[in-house]
């Protein structure tokens, strides 16, 4: 079996804030989260892009906590920094036992949800997997907010990159998710992921991922101009052949209530603004959401399928 990197927990320097606590004798820095396995879920999920997920869904492992303060975060019962959560402390086995059951359920695809605060422990679970002589797919679903040496360090172990750009705009990264650096601390990851994989995606005979780059973006209400730069930022510093998804999914939470802009669902033509972007700068390749989609994909952690309704509504192969 695989162990955690303790060494690198020690004095984490492992995501962008690099805290420097010691979170082996019990510190913990900004995401909140100490040295073993915080779980949320272990579950199968059929709500990602199509070939993240198919005809028999992807086995996501949902980590507690984030290193993101998304205010408008539409899993904040899983991911706040302070405070109680849902989650459950595990052990090794004990996850690689439910990550095992999950997969021989029909699937070959693993993906690790909100992973930049707790890289040590995924590759202990990878580890673990592989030691047991399984080998599924391994998707890194992260908020962008990544360091690039802790992403090269991953290359020759995750096989599909899944991350956000949600700004390019230091002001509104600093107010909605309390990380005013997050535009070049996010655009430098993407540039380290798209150094590793390229704009090609490689499909297997099912058109599942086996290996490539999935760039997410979600169109906020009131920010139609935040997503724009976005495209523009994949296009020109990386190339419009990147597989892109881009989602419509935002739903207001009571903790955006008073807010102006946030309290209120996207507009179609805030979208189709977004969309002719897209369409001017010759995007191709990727998925993006029907409108109407929001109330698909609102997790219930307090269930032991957070995710029983979804389906893959709303994603559409361009």
């Amino acid at each position: 079996m695989g162990s955690i990197d303790m060494e690198a927990l020690s004095d984490c320097a492992i995501c962008p804030w690099a805290c420097h606590v010691d979170r082996t004798r019990g510190e913990v820095g900004v995401c909140g989260v100490g040295a073993g396995f915080e779980i949320a879920s272990i579950c199968l999920h059929r709500g990602e892009e199509p070939p993240l997920c198919g005809e028999t869904g992807i086995c996501n492992v949902f980590f507690s906590r984030c290193n993101l303060r998304c205010i408008y975060c539409q899993n904040a019962e899983i991911s706040r920094n302070r405070g109680p959560v849902l989650a459950r402390e595990m052990r090794l086995e004990e996850v690689v036992s439910q990550i095992s059951a999950v997969l021989d359920r029909g699937t070959d695809l693993l993906g690790f949800v909100s992973p930049s605060h707790v890289i040590p422990q995924m590759r202990a679970l990878r580890a673990a997997l592989v030691a047991g002589g399984r080998t599924p797919t391994v998707v890194m679903n992260t908020g962008g907010y990544d360091r690039v040496e802790t992403l090269a360090a991953l290359a020759n172990e995750v096989d599909v990159y899944l991350p956000d750009l949600k700004y390019l705009d230091r002001t509104l990264a600093s107010r909605l998710s309390g990380a005013r650096d997050y535009p070049q601390v996010a655009t430098a990851a993407l540039r380290e992921m798209y150094r590793q994989k390229g704009s090609r995606i490689e499909f297997d005979d099912r058109g599942l991922a086996r290996d490539g780059l999935i760039v997410r973006h979600l169109i906020l209400p009131g920010q139609v101009e935040n997503s724009q730069r976005v495209l523009r930022f994949i296009a020109r510093a990386l190339s419009p052949e990147v597989h892109l998804s881009l989602m419509a999914q935002y739903h207001p939470t009571p903790a955006v209530a008073d807010d102006p802009q946030l309290c209120r669902r996207l507009r179609p033509e805030e979208y189709e603004a977004v969309l002719d972007e897209m369409d001017r700068l010759g995007f191709e390749n990727g998925w993006i959401q029907e409108l109407e989609a929001p109330t698909a994909y609102l997790p219930d952690f307090s269930r032991p399928h957070p995710f029983e309704d979804d389906q893959n509504g709303g994603a559409l192969h361009r």
